[in-house]
């Protein structure tokens, strides 16, 4: 007979390697929380001012009364103007309305929306230490530790609790870590929630799509965007059909908003470049010059000498996806931190571009406090937040080239250098080619 006794065990001997990362995450998510103690504790959010100086800025006190939920309101039904609405994919607006549930027993209103920033936020701790383990499972036994930069990095502790970003990141991992053990329905299902709880994860579709492409294994892959299209489908449209104008709020906003903070095209708007600074093209030189990086990221997976990891296709996806974005705000770093680490977990580009998020994030305060009447003094410049911008982009683009670099030339890449073809492959990992557009006598 089979001893019962030793599947705990066996479960037990597994966790326990990632018991470590789990703290460390637990540490990351404690520090994110302390880091924003001048506004939760010192009423910083009460005042326009000292919430930037103070460096303690989050979307998640204001909205709790900008979007109603203080006066009971349910996002998407809600009876309020447009510019009122609940600007989020139904997910998180799923979230904000269970939490002001949850906080709605306590009676005076300025005490209830930071118990509301507290709930929020212990949920966005939880999503931290989750997505740091599924990275960590992820990236294999032989790098696991690679997922410490998830947990600790600075960009992830100064922008942890801007927004609910973090949910997308648990989702989003949790899907790729599903597909890697060839869990193609779950994979489909955890997508399709991350897809409707923050727009980027849409980009790992096209990753999964040049592999599959490239290596002719199609069955999974159709699986996988079935259960995708379902799981998106079951929790938008009930949505879609009681609460259309609140539910399309997201998407009309996507396409109607103009450069904002952070993008490149705010520079070139700022700056009145022709072609690029014309307010009138934003969205079609956006769509272009996404397009277009998409385009080159889909000639470089199939003519490829040896086919890409998928973290690899990932990464850059999502990266082109922030750099032609009309808004690049501060907390956009949770989306790229952990696929730029599994994409090539090198520490000094990562380090240089961690100190460009942590120029960045200190800027965007100070250039708000700025444009503030009376307080010029107290803010910077537009040439010197600028520099700022550029050079988070910048380093970002040094680290596509370099995992461009790695998939022209496998053997510069870290992760194959440990024997693996693509730890989080699932039915792609050492499958054969089926389609390149070089034949191999070029190789």
């Amino acid at each position: 007979m089979t001893d019962t006794r030793s599947v705990p065990a066996t479960l037990s001997a597994r966790a326990l390697p990632y018991v470590p990362l789990g703290l460390f995450a637990v540490m990351g998510a404690l520090l994110a929380y302390l880091w924003k103690w001048p506004c939760r504790f010192g009423g910083a959010w009460n005042d326009g001012t000292l919430q930037f100086t103070n460096f303690c800025y989050t979307d998640i006190y204001p909205l709790y009364y900008d979007r109603g939920l203080a006066e009971g309101k349910i996002p998407y039904f809600a009876d309020v103007p447009f510019e009122k609405a609940v600007e989020y994919p139904v997910v998180l607006g799923g979230v904000m309305e269970a939490v002001s549930r949850f906080v709605g027993t306590v009676t005076e209103a300025a005490a209830r929306g930071e118990r509301f920033y507290d709930v929020t936020v212990l949920l966005m701790a939880v999503c931290l230490v989750v997505g740091v383990v599924l990275m960590a499972v992820l990236a294999g036994p032989e790098r696991r530790w690679d997922a410490l930069w998830y947990a600790l990095a600075p960009g992830v502790i100064l922008a942890g609790y801007i927004n609910w970003d973090l949910a997308a990141g648990a989702l989003s991992l949790g899907a790729m870590l599903a597909w890697s053990k060839q869990r193609q329905w779950l994979a489909g299902i955890l997508l399709g929630l991350a897809i409707a709880t923050k727009f980027y994860p849409l980009m790992f579709i096209g990753a999964l799509f040049l592999l599959t492409l490239r290596s002719g294994v199609w069955l999974p892959f159709l699986r996988t965007m079935a259960a995708t299209a379902g799981a998106w489908l079951v929790v938008n449209v009930p949505i879609m059909i009681f609460a259309f104008d609140g539910w399309k709020r997201f998407y009309v906003f996507s396409q109607e908003r103009g450069a904002d903070w952070g993008s490149l095209w705010f520079y070139f708007q700022q700056r009145q470049w022709p072609v690029l600074g014309d307010p009138d093209s934003l969205s079609i030189l956006g769509i272009a010059s996404l397009a277009l990086l998409c385009l080159g990221i889909a000639v470089l997976t199939l003519m490829a000498p040896t086919r890409p990891r998928l973290m690899q296709l990932c990464f850059l996806a999502l990266a082109s996806f922030m750099l032609t974005n009309k808004v690049w705000s501060p907390q956009f770093v949770l989306w790229l931190v952990p696929f730029a680490v599994l994409a090539r977990p090198n520490w000094k580009p990562l380090a240089l571009w961690q100190l460009a998020e942590i120029w960045y994030f200190f800027a965007i305060w100070l250039y708000l406090v700025g444009l503030q009447p009376g307080n010029e003094q107290l803010g910077i410049t537009d040439t010197t937040y600028f520099t700022a911008v550029w050079g988070r982009a910048l380093t970002i683009v040094l680290m596509m080239a370099l995992v461009v670099r790695d998939i022209l030339r496998p053997e510069h890449d870290l992760v194959r250098q440990a024997g693996t073809d693509d730890q989080a492959g699932g039915v792609l990992d050492g499958a054969p080619d089926k389609f390149r557009l070089l034949p191999a006598a070029t190789r």
